[in-house]
């Protein structure tokens, strides 16, 4: 009895840190979004409780449906794209030789390292209406359209900058963990592939991607995540020149309500919606994950 008992044991003073530093947040936000709190509740007032009629405000709200709509487009742009890029990077890195191996590992540990504000300053340069490059460099292959353009004032261009600044530092992440499953493909299955005539996108379909399959699918599950609740990139981006009202996403709305409006209880209502929401977006992936640990 002890022994069956003893494993788990061990695992109480994780589950005890665990429930302090995330179940009492999540407890409190959960029941402030069934109440009055606003401005005045900082400061000690007490909070009415208003039962679910943040709730039916918030999904009566235009606004909010649209800012979830933009927010599911742009995380299945961005985890797809992320995806396939990083994934492509890892192909690559079993395919070249060392000196380009270790030159594109450096280059990509470094995109991953350089901090966020570091990151957004330099593409806020970039793309600069006066003197970023990529106007100059359009502008001198002949579309004249793109002198002294702004790409954060209209809503396309804004999200298509955000997608190539939130890619290019989400891809390193993936490139290493696909580019780590695939060293533990065997050389001798892909041989013998090969010589049974299979082609490389063959190999790649029936040999390599079942191997990598388990890793990608975490990948995939923590971008779809990531990409969710993206924050710091587009409040930093509306901070310079984006239409906060037209380009919100799920976290620069909930902070706009909360910390911008006073309004803690509809961001709190928010918050649990988007938790929800998160959940049904992983769940195929976690029964696909649980299933394959059972098999």
């Amino acid at each position: 009895m002890t022994r069956k008992l003893g494993p788990y044991a061990m695992l109480l003073p994780a589950f005890a840190i665990l429930g302090v530093a995330l179940g009492y947040p999540l407890v409190r936000q959960l029941i402030m979004s069934f109440q009055e709190f606003g401005r005045a509740q900082q400061f000690g007032q007490p909070a009415p409780w208003v039962g679910l009629d943040n709730y039916r405000a918030l999904f009566t709200d235009s606004t909010m449906w649209g800012v979830v709509a933009r927010s599911l487009a742009f995380c299945a742009v961005n985890v797809v794209i992320t995806m396939l890029i990083g994934t492509a990077l890892a192909v690559l890195l079993k395919r070249v030789n060392r000196t380009a191996r270790l030159t594109l590992q450096i280059s990509m540990l470094l995109t991953w390292a350089m901090p966020v504000i570091a990151a957004m300053t330099s593409w806020q340069w970039l793309f600069d209406t006066r003197y970023g490059v990529i106007n100059w460099v359009l502008t001198k292959l002949g579309f004249e359209s793109f002198h002294h353009h702004n790409w954060l004032t209209e809503t396309w261009s804004f999200y298509f900058v955000a997608t190539v600044i939130v890619v290019w530092m989400s891809v390193p992440f993936v490139m290493f963990t696909a580019y780590a499953a695939l060293t533990q493909v065997s050389d001798d299955t892909l041989e013998a592939g090969q010589l049974d005539g299979a082609t490389a996108w063959q190999r790649f379909r029936h040999i390599v991607y079942p191997t990598i399959r388990p890793v990608l699918t975490i990948t995939m599950l923590l971008q779809i995540v990531w990409d969710l609740r993206v924050f710091a990139q587009i409040y930093y981006l509306q901070g310079v020149g984006g239409t906060p009202s037209k380009t919100h996403l799920l976290g620069t709305y909930i902070y706009t309500l909360g910390i911008g409006q006073n309004d803690y209880a509809m961001a709190s209502a928010l918050a649990m919606f988007v938790l929800i929401l998160t959940l049904v977006l992983t769940s195929y992936y976690v029964r696909s994950l649980l299933k394959e640990a059972d098999a």
